[in-house]
């Protein structure tokens, strides 16, 4: 068995530098011109202390009607060069920013593309709070080093190189005390660098883990008002919110210390300019004038530097940020197409599990070996149109077993077939269109009713969504609404009842029309009116398809074709209610425990 070699620091930063210019790429008009326009700028900048110099050695140095006539020419010249100047920084901020947030608009996507295609186990094991962060606060740091990393660079590696070459032009000894303290500025640099990597990337984590805490409290309120539990809550918060406060203090004092370090080199530098070039005066080495345009150029010289190294603070959480977004997008489901995959095709709806072996996984990459089986050897067989039910104490793998129809997990050995196709062999995507599931927690997004039945087939036309809505026994109710099939259901559906939450999901099932059917707890808590109502929607959408039901309600599956009991991830019994019951097994023992009273 091949290996693949692992990257190295060095090959690990051209990948991730090369994957962050790969996103340029259909943006490449603006960022020439973002160039283009920077050079322009910068050329600018450099040309006018220069100008300035010359027309006070030259010009300035005439007489008066000299220099009055001149000056039209030179009010027009600056004007010229001015608007230019305008022009160009004004494209820089505003078509910049625009490419910035373009390129950030891709990653957005690929970033959600990524977590679409991840598995169910993915996001067992990551929090929706981290997600999110990902994908909104660490994406706009990168955008923003996207724009502003080229603009900074090149604007300061032209009037950083220009004005260098200038004032060694106009004073060698100063300008070797000028390299002196920037050769000092760059270690300092470097060092500080390396010493706040760590800490911007610890803040995207914290601030991932306050989202995250923020996510788990909203999305579970009514259990925490009902448990008034909302101190419980908001220490909670308190922690993962100090704990964010305590990175961004360490933070801010390694900025604090850097920005202080450079403010203190630049103070050396003026420092040592003006006192060399004032000595340099008095030797009569040096013009005043020239220390006048070297004072300017300093200036010309330094703010690029400071620039860029105030961009570091942006810079370090666009490295933190990118690594974390390209950590998502490599990531590779672990539920995958086979090579050579073909659509499933279900012509009778036989379903048969062989042999199967499953254990879900730790998440600490370990694989699943280590952790106990939850499926131990499951041997089932259900034949086409047949409506068997599930029973048996929780944890004994009946969800596991209808999760791992639909390769929501995949087996760890044996197999599951439909009609004699292996579910590994076909592709996941006609793998799902095929099989329609109702749960008992049912998932409503914010829209309209008609948009949320219309889940089950994007492509359906009003009057289908309403015959649907009218097979699921919630047509009527729907019509009685103000709005009608364009009546909001809030978020998560909280504007509506259980029950009817659940017809709207059986109408989406009902729109789909698959051949196959699992019914997960669909009725364990509705109320008996809202139940019975239901199982009526549930025994019309189960007609003429295969179904797998589960539920803890005996009752609710005693006309089921065939029962079977499942203990401990085996099949340890099975038939119909009456031959169950005859038998005196374990099912009659649930029985007997639900309606009369009995122990076990």
């Amino acid at each position: 068995m091949s290996t693949v070699s692992p990257k190295s620091p060095a090959q690990h930063r051209r990948g991730l530098f090369a994957s962050f210019l790969g996103y340029y790429a259909g943006q490449m008009h603006l960022f020439i011109a973002d160039i283009v326009c920077a050079i322009v700028v910068a050329g600018i900048d450099l040309a006018f202390p220069q100008i300035l110099r010359t027309l006070t050695g030259g010009l300035f140095r005439q007489g008066s009607d000299a220099i009055t006539s001149a000056l039209v020419y030179l009010l027009v010249g600056f004007v010229v060069m001015y608007a230019v100047r305008f022009g160009c920084r004004y494209f820089v901020a505003y078509w910049g920013h625009v490419m910035g947030a373009r390129m950030e608009s891709r990653m957005r996507e690929d970033l959600f593309d990524a977590y679409e295609r991840m598995s169910l186990s993915f996001f067992d094991r990551n929090k929706s709070g981290d997600l999110m962060s990902r994908l909104v606060s660490d994406l706009f740091d990168i955008s923003e080093a996207a724009h502003h990393g080229p603009e900074f660079l090149l604007i300061g590696f032209i009037e950083v190189v220009g004005s260098f070459a200038i004032l060694s032009f106009i004073n060698v000894p100063l300008t070797v005390c000028l390299g002196v303290v920037l050769a000092i500025l760059v270690v300092y640099n470097l060092r500080a660098n390396l010493q706040m990597k760590a800490v911007f990337r610890e803040n995207r984590v914290r601030i991932s883990n306050v989202n995250s805490r923020l996510e788990d409290s909203l999305a579970g309120v009514r259990v925490v008002k009902s448990f008034a539990a909302e101190d419980v809550e908001r220490e909670k918060f308190r922690e993962s919110n100090e704990a964010y406060l305590d990175s961004k203090v360490r933070m801010y004092r390694a900025m604090g210390r850097y920005q202080a370090g450079i403010a203190a080199l630049m103070g050396i530098l003026y420092t040592l300019i003006v006192v060399m070039g004032g000595w340099l005066i008095a030797q009569g080495q040096m013009e005043a004038t020239d220390l006048a345009t070297y004072a300017l150029y300093i200036s010309l010289f330094t703010t690029p530097i400071e620039n860029i190294l105030n961009f570091t603070e942006t810079f370090q959480k666009a490295i933190a940020g990118f690594r974390r977004f390209k950590e998502m997008v490599d990531s590779q489901p672990e539920i995958e197409d086979a090579p050579g995959a073909s659509a499933l095709k279900v012509t009778k709806g036989a379903i048969s599990y062989h042999d199967v072996h499953f254990a879900y996984d730790s998440g600490d990459g370990e694989g699943a070996g280590e952790n106990p089986e939850v499926i131990r050897g499951l041997n089932l067989d259900i034949r086409p149109g047949e409506t068997i039910a599930l029973v048996g104490a929780s944890g004994g793998g009946k969800s596991t077993t209808c999760a791992l129809l639909p390769r929501f997990y995949d087996v760890d050995s044996g197999s599951i077939t439909i009609d004699g196709q292996d579910v590994r062999s076909v592709t996941q995507r006609s793998l799902r269109e095929a099989i329609g599931i109702v749960q008992q927690e049912v998932y409503l997004f914010d829209g309209t009713i008609a948009e949320n039945i219309a889940y089950g087939n994007p492509r359906a036309t009003m009057a289908q969504i309403e015959q649907a809505a009218e097979k699921a026994n919630i047509a009527e109710f729907i019509e009685t609404l103000p709005d009608g099939y364009e009546t909001q259901v809030g978020e998560r559906g909280t504007r509506l009842s259980g029950g009817q939450k659940q017809r709207i999901a059986i109408a989406r099932v009902f729109l789909k029309d698959p051949k196959i059917l699992i019914l997960d707890e669909a009725t364990s808590a509705l109320d008996n009116e809202s139940e019975h109502a239901v199982q009526e929607s549930l025994a019309s959408l189960s007609r003429g398809r295969t179904t797998i039901v589960i539920a803890h309600r005996l009752s609710t599956i005693k006309d089921a074709d065939e029962i079977a009991t499942i203990d401990a991830g085996r099949v340890v019994e099975r038939g119909t209610h009456e031959e169950l019951l005859a038998r005196g097994g374990t099912y009659a023992r649930y029985y007997r425990m639900q309606f009369e009273g009995a122990r076990a």
